[in-house]
């Protein structure tokens, strides 16, 4: 299981049988344009690879212009 805290929205999701960000970035029905994910203080790029037990903070990010 990988924990994901979604921002701003507030919420924590449990998300099985991810393996890459990409994969988390899919499954909330998200473009990797439309989030940062950040473990442990570090930015992740899509193709990073997850392991069991990791914490994630999805970061919805906005353009205005």
């Amino acid at each position: 299981m990988v924990t994901v805290h979604l921002e701003p929205d507030g919420k924590v999701v449990e998300l099985g049988n991810t393996k890459t960000v990409l994969a988390v970035l899919n499954r909330l029905k998200l473009r990797s344009t439309m989030a940062i994910v950040v473990r442990d203080g570090e930015l992740l790029t899509a193709d990073r690879k997850l392991h069991m037990g990791d914490t994630l903070m999805v970061r919805k990010v906005t353009s205005a212009g």
